[in-house]
Protein backbone atom coordinates (compact mmCIF):
# COMPACT_ATOMS: atom_id res chain seq x y z
CA UNK A 1 0.00 0.00 0.00
CA UNK A 2 2.67 2.61 0.92
CA UNK A 3 4.52 1.57 -2.35
CA UNK A 4 1.34 2.42 -4.14
CA UNK A 5 1.26 5.97 -2.52
CA UNK A 6 4.89 6.45 -3.15
CA UNK A 7 4.38 5.75 -6.84
CA UNK A 8 1.54 8.12 -7.50
CA UNK A 9 3.71 11.45 -5.81
CA UNK A 10 5.79 11.63 -8.79
CA UNK A 11 2.59 11.51 -10.76
CA UNK A 12 1.00 14.49 -9.51
CA UNK A 13 3.93 16.79 -9.64
CA UNK A 14 4.40 16.28 -13.20
CA UNK A 15 1.02 17.39 -14.10
CA UNK A 16 1.12 20.52 -11.93
CA UNK A 17 3.92 21.63 -14.06
CA UNK A 18 2.68 21.29 -17.27
CA UNK A 19 -0.21 23.42 -16.48
CA UNK A 20 1.92 26.48 -15.06
CA UNK A 21 3.81 26.10 -18.29
CA UNK A 22 0.76 26.00 -20.01
CA UNK A 23 -0.86 29.03 -18.70
CA UNK A 24 2.41 31.04 -18.62
CA UNK A 25 2.77 30.75 -22.40
CA UNK A 26 -1.58 31.73 -23.06
CA UNK A 27 -0.72 34.48 -21.02
CA UNK A 28 1.97 36.24 -22.95
CA UNK A 29 -0.14 35.19 -26.02
CA UNK A 30 -3.07 36.87 -24.68
CA UNK A 31 -1.24 40.11 -22.81
CA UNK A 32 0.49 40.32 -26.56
CA UNK A 33 -2.74 40.24 -28.38
CA UNK A 34 -4.19 42.77 -26.06
CA UNK A 35 -0.84 45.06 -26.72
CA UNK A 36 -1.48 44.77 -30.61
CA UNK A 37 -5.18 45.88 -29.79
CA UNK A 38 -4.54 48.26 -27.74
CA UNK A 39 -1.11 49.72 -30.25
CA UNK A 40 -4.12 49.33 -33.21
CA UNK A 41 -6.36 51.40 -30.91
CA UNK A 42 -3.83 54.34 -29.96
CA UNK A 43 -2.99 54.23 -33.75
CA UNK A 44 -6.54 54.69 -34.85
CA UNK A 45 -7.36 57.16 -31.83
CA UNK A 46 -4.73 59.36 -33.31
CA UNK A 47 -5.92 58.92 -36.64
CA UNK A 48 -9.06 60.23 -35.82
CA UNK A 49 -7.95 63.01 -33.71
CA UNK A 50 -5.72 63.92 -36.06
CA UNK A 51 -8.62 64.63 -38.64
CA UNK A 52 -10.52 66.18 -35.87
CA UNK A 53 -7.97 68.58 -35.25
CA UNK A 54 -7.19 69.62 -38.83
CA UNK A 55 -11.24 69.84 -39.42
CA UNK A 56 -11.23 72.02 -36.25
CA UNK A 57 -8.15 74.06 -37.11
CA UNK A 58 -8.65 74.78 -40.72
CA UNK A 59 -12.27 75.89 -39.67
CA UNK A 60 -11.05 77.90 -37.18
CA UNK A 61 -8.66 79.78 -39.93
CA UNK A 62 -11.77 80.41 -42.48
CA UNK A 63 -13.70 81.78 -39.25
CA UNK A 64 -11.24 84.61 -39.19
CA UNK A 65 -12.66 86.28 -42.26
CA UNK A 66 -12.52 89.98 -42.99
CA UNK A 67 -15.77 91.24 -41.12
CA UNK A 68 -15.79 94.16 -43.32
CA UNK A 69 -16.05 93.11 -46.32
CA UNK A 70 -18.58 90.58 -45.10
CA UNK A 71 -20.23 93.15 -43.68
CA UNK A 72 -20.08 95.66 -46.54
CA UNK A 73 -19.74 93.39 -49.65
CA UNK A 74 -21.14 90.04 -48.32
CA UNK A 75 -17.89 88.32 -49.37
CA UNK A 76 -16.15 85.46 -47.15
CA UNK A 77 -12.85 85.61 -46.82
CA UNK A 78 -9.24 85.59 -44.81
CA UNK A 79 -7.84 88.67 -44.69
CA UNK A 80 -3.60 87.52 -44.46
CA UNK A 81 -2.66 90.75 -42.87
CA UNK A 82 -5.15 90.24 -40.20
CA UNK A 83 -4.98 93.97 -39.94
CA UNK A 84 -1.50 94.36 -40.25
CA UNK A 85 0.49 95.79 -43.08
CA UNK A 86 1.98 93.08 -44.10
CA UNK A 87 -0.56 90.38 -45.62
CA UNK A 88 1.36 87.15 -46.34
CA UNK A 89 0.08 83.38 -46.11
CA UNK A 90 2.70 82.55 -43.57
CA UNK A 91 0.69 84.47 -41.30
CA UNK A 92 -2.20 82.27 -42.07
CA UNK A 93 0.09 79.34 -41.84
CA UNK A 94 1.08 80.24 -38.17
CA UNK A 95 -2.38 80.89 -37.17
CA UNK A 96 -3.15 77.23 -38.41
CA UNK A 97 -0.28 75.91 -36.60
CA UNK A 98 -1.45 77.69 -33.14
CA UNK A 99 -5.31 76.21 -33.80
CA UNK A 100 -3.64 72.84 -34.26
CA UNK A 101 -1.88 72.75 -31.05
CA UNK A 102 -4.13 74.15 -29.23
CA UNK A 103 -6.44 71.56 -29.61
CA UNK A 104 -3.42 69.03 -29.15
CA UNK A 105 -2.95 70.81 -25.84
CA UNK A 106 -3.82 69.59 -22.17
CA UNK A 107 -5.60 71.40 -19.84
CA UNK A 108 -4.58 73.19 -16.88
CA UNK A 109 -5.12 70.65 -14.35
CA UNK A 110 -3.96 67.85 -16.37
CA UNK A 111 -0.52 69.64 -16.38
CA UNK A 112 -0.16 69.98 -13.30
CA UNK A 113 -1.09 67.14 -11.81
CA UNK A 114 1.12 65.67 -15.16
CA UNK A 115 -1.86 63.00 -15.94
CA UNK A 116 -0.92 61.45 -19.77
CA UNK A 117 -3.32 60.29 -21.83
CA UNK A 118 -2.64 57.12 -24.28
CA UNK A 119 -2.29 59.55 -27.03
CA UNK A 120 0.52 62.53 -26.04
CA UNK A 121 -0.15 63.94 -29.28
CA UNK A 122 1.86 67.17 -30.00
CA UNK A 123 1.74 69.39 -33.46
CA UNK A 124 4.77 68.99 -35.87
CA UNK A 125 4.91 70.86 -39.31
CA UNK A 126 2.24 72.84 -40.70
CA UNK A 127 2.60 73.57 -44.54
CA UNK A 128 -0.24 75.47 -46.58
CA UNK A 129 0.92 74.17 -50.12
CA UNK A 130 -1.87 75.51 -51.82
CA UNK A 131 -3.79 78.46 -51.99
CA UNK A 132 -6.62 80.69 -53.85
CA UNK A 133 -6.86 84.13 -53.23
CA UNK A 134 -9.69 86.72 -54.34
CA UNK A 135 -8.48 87.96 -57.82
CA UNK A 136 -6.39 84.88 -59.00
CA UNK A 137 -7.36 83.94 -62.49
CA UNK A 138 -8.39 87.38 -63.76
CA UNK A 139 -10.87 87.86 -60.37
CA UNK A 140 -12.86 84.47 -61.01
CA UNK A 141 -12.54 83.46 -57.48
CA UNK A 142 -14.04 87.18 -56.79
CA UNK A 143 -16.89 86.76 -59.15
CA UNK A 144 -17.62 83.14 -58.00
CA UNK A 145 -18.27 84.08 -54.51
CA UNK A 146 -20.20 87.48 -55.92
CA UNK A 147 -22.33 84.71 -58.38
CA UNK A 148 -22.82 82.43 -54.68
CA UNK A 149 -23.80 85.35 -52.70
CA UNK A 150 -26.19 86.49 -55.31
CA UNK A 151 -27.59 82.57 -55.71
CA UNK A 152 -31.12 83.26 -53.88
CA UNK A 153 -31.84 86.19 -56.81
CA UNK A 154 -34.40 84.91 -59.25
CA UNK A 155 -32.41 85.14 -62.51
CA UNK A 156 -35.75 84.76 -64.74
CA UNK A 157 -36.31 88.77 -65.67
CA UNK A 158 -33.69 89.68 -63.63
CA UNK A 159 -31.99 92.23 -66.35
CA UNK A 160 -34.51 92.19 -68.96
CA UNK A 161 -34.83 95.48 -69.27
CA UNK A 162 -31.04 96.61 -68.92
CA UNK A 163 -30.39 93.58 -71.52
CA UNK A 164 -32.74 95.12 -73.85
CA UNK A 165 -31.88 98.93 -73.78
CA UNK A 166 -28.07 97.50 -74.31
CA UNK A 167 -29.16 95.89 -77.48
CA UNK A 168 -31.38 98.59 -78.65
CA UNK A 169 -28.59 100.96 -78.22
CA UNK A 170 -26.58 98.42 -80.15
CA UNK A 171 -29.02 98.23 -82.92
CA UNK A 172 -29.47 101.35 -83.61
CA UNK A 173 -26.15 102.45 -83.82
CA UNK A 174 -26.10 105.04 -80.85
CA UNK A 175 -23.22 103.93 -80.00
CA UNK A 176 -21.60 104.86 -83.20
CA UNK A 177 -23.02 107.33 -84.64
CA UNK A 178 -21.30 110.97 -83.95
CA UNK A 179 -23.34 113.69 -84.41
CA UNK A 180 -20.67 115.86 -83.01
CA UNK A 181 -18.65 115.42 -85.85
CA UNK A 182 -21.52 115.67 -88.49
CA UNK A 183 -22.00 118.88 -87.10
CA UNK A 184 -18.46 119.70 -87.02
CA UNK A 185 -18.47 118.55 -90.84
CA UNK A 186 -21.45 120.52 -91.62
CA UNK A 187 -19.91 123.63 -89.96
CA UNK A 188 -16.64 123.20 -91.88
CA UNK A 189 -18.62 123.00 -95.08
CA UNK A 190 -20.52 126.20 -94.26
CA UNK A 191 -17.21 128.30 -93.64
CA UNK A 192 -15.66 126.98 -96.82
CA UNK A 193 -18.08 128.90 -98.82
CA UNK A 194 -16.99 132.28 -99.28
CA UNK A 195 -19.51 135.29 -98.90
CA UNK A 196 -20.34 138.40 -100.69
CA UNK A 197 -18.25 141.52 -99.84
CA UNK A 198 -19.16 144.42 -98.40
CA UNK A 199 -18.08 147.55 -97.51
CA UNK A 200 -17.76 148.61 -93.65
CA UNK A 201 -17.74 151.94 -92.02
CA UNK A 202 -14.15 152.41 -92.22
CA UNK A 203 -14.28 152.42 -96.63
CA UNK A 204 -12.80 148.75 -96.40
CA UNK A 205 -13.88 145.46 -98.09
CA UNK A 206 -14.45 142.59 -96.27
CA UNK A 207 -16.58 139.46 -95.83
CA UNK A 208 -20.57 139.66 -94.64
CA UNK A 209 -21.12 137.34 -91.79
CA UNK A 210 -23.71 135.23 -92.06
CA UNK A 211 -26.27 135.48 -89.10
CA UNK A 212 -27.39 131.58 -88.77
CA UNK A 213 -29.32 131.08 -85.92
CA UNK A 214 -27.73 128.04 -84.54
CA UNK A 215 -24.91 129.75 -84.21
CA UNK A 216 -26.47 130.94 -80.88
CA UNK A 217 -26.58 127.22 -79.59
CA UNK A 218 -23.46 126.10 -81.14
CA UNK A 219 -21.81 128.91 -79.24
CA UNK A 220 -21.81 126.91 -76.21
CA UNK A 221 -21.10 123.59 -77.25
CA UNK A 222 -17.60 124.12 -75.67
CA UNK A 223 -19.29 124.28 -72.31
CA UNK A 224 -19.69 120.87 -71.57
CA UNK A 225 -22.65 118.05 -71.34
CA UNK A 226 -21.78 118.51 -67.12
CA UNK A 227 -21.73 121.95 -67.14
CA UNK A 228 -25.10 122.90 -69.27
CA UNK A 229 -26.85 119.47 -67.90
CA UNK A 230 -26.77 120.52 -63.96
CA UNK A 231 -26.99 124.01 -62.84
CA UNK A 232 -25.99 123.98 -59.20
CA UNK A 233 -22.35 122.48 -59.43
CA UNK A 234 -22.37 122.06 -55.39
CA UNK A 235 -23.81 118.93 -55.86
CA UNK A 236 -21.34 117.02 -57.36
CA UNK A 237 -19.32 115.21 -55.33
CA UNK A 238 -15.34 116.79 -55.23
CA UNK A 239 -14.33 113.36 -53.85
CA UNK A 240 -10.54 112.04 -55.98
CA UNK A 241 -8.57 108.65 -54.94
CA UNK A 242 -4.93 107.92 -55.70
CA UNK A 243 -6.12 104.60 -58.09
CA UNK A 244 -2.48 103.75 -58.54
CA UNK A 245 -3.02 102.66 -54.54
CA UNK A 246 -5.31 99.92 -55.76
CA UNK A 247 -5.53 96.81 -57.26
CA UNK A 248 -6.65 97.29 -61.22
CA UNK A 249 -2.84 99.46 -61.14
CA UNK A 250 -0.18 97.24 -58.98
CA UNK A 251 1.21 93.84 -59.72
CA UNK A 252 -1.26 91.28 -58.11
CA UNK A 253 -0.66 88.55 -55.51
CA UNK A 254 -0.87 85.38 -56.49
CA UNK A 255 -2.73 81.74 -55.35
CA UNK A 256 -1.30 78.61 -56.96
CA UNK A 257 -4.44 77.69 -58.46
CA UNK A 258 -7.67 76.02 -55.89
CA UNK A 259 -11.31 76.67 -56.75
CA UNK A 260 -10.81 79.36 -59.44
CA UNK A 261 -13.14 78.40 -62.59
CA UNK A 262 -13.65 81.17 -65.05
CA UNK A 263 -16.24 79.86 -66.66
CA UNK A 264 -19.33 82.34 -67.07
CA UNK A 265 -22.68 81.68 -67.80
CA UNK A 266 -25.19 84.01 -69.12
CA UNK A 267 -27.50 83.72 -66.16
CA UNK A 268 -24.27 84.09 -63.98
CA UNK A 269 -23.63 87.58 -66.00
CA UNK A 270 -26.58 89.01 -64.98
CA UNK A 271 -26.37 87.77 -61.20
CA UNK A 272 -23.41 89.77 -61.18
CA UNK A 273 -24.72 93.12 -62.72
CA UNK A 274 -27.42 92.62 -59.89
CA UNK A 275 -24.86 92.65 -57.99
CA UNK A 276 -23.06 95.61 -58.69
CA UNK A 277 -26.11 97.74 -59.08
CA UNK A 278 -27.18 96.58 -54.87
CA UNK A 279 -24.15 97.11 -53.56
CA UNK A 280 -22.19 100.26 -55.31
CA UNK A 281 -23.20 104.06 -55.65
CA UNK A 282 -23.77 106.02 -58.47
CA UNK A 283 -24.98 109.79 -58.94
CA UNK A 284 -28.40 110.35 -57.05
CA UNK A 285 -27.75 107.12 -54.68
CA UNK A 286 -24.02 108.08 -52.97
CA UNK A 287 -23.34 105.70 -49.82
CA UNK A 288 -21.59 107.38 -46.97
CA UNK A 289 -19.70 104.28 -46.67
CA UNK A 290 -18.11 105.07 -50.01
CA UNK A 291 -14.84 106.87 -51.05
CA UNK A 292 -15.94 107.36 -54.64
CA UNK A 293 -19.81 108.53 -54.34
CA UNK A 294 -19.91 107.51 -57.92
CA UNK A 295 -18.77 104.10 -58.05
CA UNK A 296 -21.13 102.47 -61.17
CA UNK A 297 -19.70 105.45 -63.01
CA UNK A 298 -16.18 104.58 -61.81
CA UNK A 299 -16.49 100.70 -62.89
CA UNK A 300 -17.76 102.56 -66.27
CA UNK A 301 -14.66 104.94 -66.87
CA UNK A 302 -12.51 104.06 -64.07
CA UNK A 303 -11.29 108.01 -63.89
CA UNK A 304 -10.05 109.08 -60.33
CA UNK A 305 -12.61 112.07 -59.28
CA UNK A 306 -15.89 111.65 -59.26
CA UNK A 307 -16.34 114.92 -61.37
CA UNK A 308 -14.14 112.82 -63.66
CA UNK A 309 -16.12 110.19 -63.85
CA UNK A 310 -19.83 111.92 -64.14
CA UNK A 311 -18.23 114.18 -66.65
CA UNK A 312 -17.49 111.06 -68.59
CA UNK A 313 -20.89 109.87 -68.60
CA UNK A 314 -22.60 113.24 -69.44
CA UNK A 315 -20.20 112.87 -72.63
CA UNK A 316 -21.97 109.29 -72.88
CA UNK A 317 -25.39 110.18 -72.26
CA UNK A 318 -24.59 112.92 -75.20
CA UNK A 319 -23.44 110.55 -77.43
CA UNK A 320 -26.33 108.41 -77.19
CA UNK A 321 -29.02 110.88 -76.65
CA UNK A 322 -27.86 112.85 -79.81
CA UNK A 323 -28.00 110.13 -81.85
CA UNK A 324 -31.14 109.49 -81.17
CA UNK A 325 -32.93 112.83 -81.07
CA UNK A 326 -31.52 113.26 -84.31
CA UNK A 327 -33.32 109.87 -85.90
CA UNK A 328 -36.70 111.31 -84.56
CA UNK A 329 -35.86 114.85 -86.06
CA UNK A 330 -34.81 114.57 -89.07
CA UNK A 331 -37.38 112.66 -89.63
CA UNK A 332 -39.91 114.87 -88.49
CA UNK A 333 -41.09 116.06 -91.84
CA UNK A 334 -42.92 119.35 -89.72
CA UNK A 335 -39.91 119.87 -87.66
CA UNK A 336 -37.27 119.54 -90.69
CA UNK A 337 -40.14 121.61 -92.65
CA UNK A 338 -39.61 124.72 -89.77
CA UNK A 339 -35.95 124.66 -89.85
CA UNK A 340 -35.96 124.54 -94.10
CA UNK A 341 -37.83 127.82 -93.74
CA UNK A 342 -35.70 129.35 -91.18
CA UNK A 343 -32.29 128.79 -93.96
CA UNK A 344 -34.44 130.03 -96.68
CA UNK A 345 -34.94 133.26 -95.27
CA UNK A 346 -31.52 133.83 -93.71
CA UNK A 347 -30.05 132.76 -96.73
CA UNK A 348 -31.78 134.69 -99.31
CA UNK A 349 -31.16 137.99 -97.29
CA UNK A 350 -27.93 137.33 -97.54
CA UNK A 351 -27.93 136.71 -101.08
CA UNK A 352 -26.49 133.01 -101.00
CA UNK A 353 -29.15 130.60 -101.39
CA UNK A 354 -26.34 128.20 -102.46
CA UNK A 355 -26.29 127.72 -98.41
CA UNK A 356 -29.78 126.76 -97.80
CA UNK A 357 -29.55 122.89 -97.53
CA UNK A 358 -26.34 123.38 -95.09
CA UNK A 359 -27.92 126.43 -92.97
CA UNK A 360 -30.85 123.82 -92.72
CA UNK A 361 -29.01 121.08 -91.62
CA UNK A 362 -27.06 123.55 -89.06
CA UNK A 363 -30.44 124.36 -87.56
CA UNK A 364 -31.27 121.02 -87.39
CA UNK A 365 -28.07 119.67 -85.27
CA UNK A 366 -28.58 122.67 -83.15
CA UNK A 367 -31.97 122.12 -82.62
CA UNK A 368 -30.88 118.01 -81.32
CA UNK A 369 -27.92 119.46 -79.16
CA UNK A 370 -30.00 121.86 -77.01
CA UNK A 371 -32.91 118.82 -77.29
CA UNK A 372 -30.07 116.57 -75.96
CA UNK A 373 -29.08 118.89 -73.23
CA UNK A 374 -32.60 119.14 -72.04
CA UNK A 375 -32.73 115.72 -71.62
CA UNK A 376 -29.46 115.51 -69.78
CA UNK A 377 -30.79 117.64 -67.24
CA UNK A 378 -33.81 115.78 -66.71
CA UNK A 379 -31.91 112.60 -66.06
CA UNK A 380 -29.80 114.20 -63.61
CA UNK A 381 -32.76 115.71 -62.05
CA UNK A 382 -34.08 111.95 -61.06
CA UNK A 383 -36.78 112.55 -64.61
CA UNK A 384 -37.27 110.00 -66.96
CA UNK A 385 -36.37 110.15 -70.81
CA UNK A 386 -37.72 107.84 -73.25
CA UNK A 387 -34.76 105.90 -75.50
CA UNK A 388 -35.94 106.75 -78.45
CA UNK A 389 -38.12 110.29 -79.08
CA UNK A 390 -41.77 110.81 -80.50
CA UNK A 391 -43.79 113.44 -81.07
CA UNK A 392 -45.16 113.77 -77.07
CA UNK A 393 -41.75 113.30 -76.05
CA UNK A 394 -40.56 116.27 -77.82
CA UNK A 395 -39.76 119.26 -75.87
CA UNK A 396 -37.85 122.04 -77.22
CA UNK A 397 -39.92 123.91 -80.33
CA UNK A 398 -37.60 125.70 -82.27
CA UNK A 399 -38.22 129.11 -80.96
CA UNK A 400 -37.42 127.90 -77.43
CA UNK A 401 -34.12 125.68 -79.12
CA UNK A 402 -32.64 129.23 -79.27
CA UNK A 403 -32.59 130.00 -75.70
CA UNK A 404 -32.65 126.02 -74.46
CA UNK A 405 -30.89 126.87 -71.12
CA UNK A 406 -33.60 129.02 -69.52
CA UNK A 407 -36.07 125.78 -69.94
CA UNK A 408 -33.25 123.19 -68.14
CA UNK A 409 -35.34 122.78 -65.02
CA UNK A 410 -35.53 118.99 -64.63
CA UNK A 411 -39.00 117.54 -64.91
CA UNK A 412 -40.14 114.69 -66.26
CA UNK A 413 -41.05 113.24 -69.87
CA UNK A 414 -43.48 110.57 -68.23
CA UNK A 415 -42.05 107.44 -69.82
CA UNK A 416 -38.72 106.52 -70.80
CA UNK A 417 -35.40 105.19 -68.86
CA UNK A 418 -34.44 107.17 -64.96
CA UNK A 419 -29.95 107.85 -65.14
CA UNK A 420 -29.49 104.58 -63.47
CA UNK A 421 -30.90 102.76 -66.43
CA UNK A 422 -28.80 104.49 -68.56
CA UNK A 423 -25.90 104.12 -66.74
CA UNK A 424 -26.44 100.32 -66.29
CA UNK A 425 -27.08 99.91 -69.66
CA UNK A 426 -23.73 101.37 -70.09
CA UNK A 427 -21.96 98.96 -67.75
CA UNK A 428 -23.75 96.13 -69.17
CA UNK A 429 -21.30 96.94 -72.31
CA UNK A 430 -18.14 97.15 -70.65
CA UNK A 431 -16.05 93.78 -70.53
CA UNK A 432 -16.13 91.95 -67.66
CA UNK A 433 -12.22 91.89 -66.85
CA UNK A 434 -12.42 95.82 -66.29
CA UNK A 435 -15.53 96.11 -64.59
CA UNK A 436 -14.12 92.88 -62.16
CA UNK A 437 -10.84 94.91 -60.88
CA UNK A 438 -12.58 98.25 -61.10
CA UNK A 439 -14.96 96.53 -58.28
CA UNK A 440 -11.79 95.38 -56.93
CA UNK A 441 -10.96 98.74 -56.39
CA UNK A 442 -14.09 99.92 -54.93
CA UNK A 443 -13.90 97.17 -52.36
CA UNK A 444 -10.79 98.55 -51.04
CA UNK A 445 -11.00 101.91 -51.29
CA UNK A 446 -14.16 101.23 -48.63
CA UNK A 447 -12.65 98.56 -46.55
CA UNK A 448 -9.67 101.03 -45.92
CA UNK A 449 -12.27 102.97 -44.70
CA UNK A 450 -12.79 101.04 -41.80
CA UNK A 451 -11.21 100.44 -38.35
CA UNK A 452 -8.10 98.32 -38.54
CA UNK A 453 -8.42 98.07 -42.33
CA UNK A 454 -5.49 100.72 -43.53
CA UNK A 455 -3.22 98.45 -45.61
CA UNK A 456 -6.29 95.69 -46.77
CA UNK A 457 -5.62 94.46 -50.17
CA UNK A 458 -7.99 92.35 -51.85
CA UNK A 459 -5.45 90.20 -53.77
CA UNK A 460 -4.17 89.02 -50.50
CA UNK A 461 -7.69 87.81 -49.01
CA UNK A 462 -7.96 83.83 -49.05
CA UNK A 463 -10.56 81.91 -50.36
CA UNK A 464 -9.54 78.57 -50.40
CA UNK A 465 -6.14 76.90 -49.00
CA UNK A 466 -4.94 73.13 -48.67
CA UNK A 467 -2.92 72.76 -45.50
CA UNK A 468 -0.40 69.78 -44.60
CA UNK A 469 -0.34 68.92 -40.35
CA UNK A 470 2.02 66.90 -38.97
CA UNK A 471 0.93 65.24 -35.69
CA UNK A 472 3.75 63.47 -33.69
CA UNK A 473 3.29 61.32 -30.08
CA UNK A 474 5.49 60.48 -27.61
CA UNK A 475 5.30 57.30 -28.71
CA UNK A 476 7.06 56.95 -32.02
CA UNK A 477 4.03 57.25 -34.11
CA UNK A 478 3.43 59.97 -36.60
CA UNK A 479 0.61 61.49 -38.47
CA UNK A 480 0.28 63.35 -41.33
CA UNK A 481 -2.79 64.45 -43.15
CA UNK A 482 -3.01 66.99 -46.09
CA UNK A 483 -6.73 69.03 -46.59
CA UNK A 484 -8.13 71.37 -49.06
CA UNK A 485 -10.88 73.59 -47.14
CA UNK A 486 -12.26 76.71 -48.63
CA UNK A 487 -15.74 78.41 -48.73
CA UNK A 488 -17.32 76.92 -51.34
CA UNK A 489 -15.92 73.34 -50.96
Amino acid sequence: MSLRQSDRKPVLSRTKGYVTVFLSLSIMIILSLILVLFQGARIGAVKMKTECVADISMNSVLAEYSRALYEQYGLLMVDTSYGGENPSIINTQEHLRFYAQKNLSRTAISRLTNNQTIFSMYCGDVNITGSSFALDNNGAVLNRQIISYMGAEPVEGLLADVQTNAQLIRENALDTTDVEAMAAENQAAIDAIELPKIINEDGEEEEMSLANPADVVNSQRGIGALNLAIKDKSKISTATADISQYASHRQLNRGTGLNDREDISAGERLLLEQYYYEKCSRYGAELDKSLLKYQLEYMIYGQHSDWGNLERMAENLLFWREASNMLYLFSCDQKCSEAELIAEVVTTIFMVPNLADLVKYSILFAWTFAETISDLNILFSGGRVPLFKSDETWRLSLTNMFGFRDFLNGGDLGEGMYYEDYVRARLFMVDLGIKTMRLADIIEMDVRKTAGNAAFKLDHCLDTFCAEIQIRTRYGYDCKIERIYGYEM
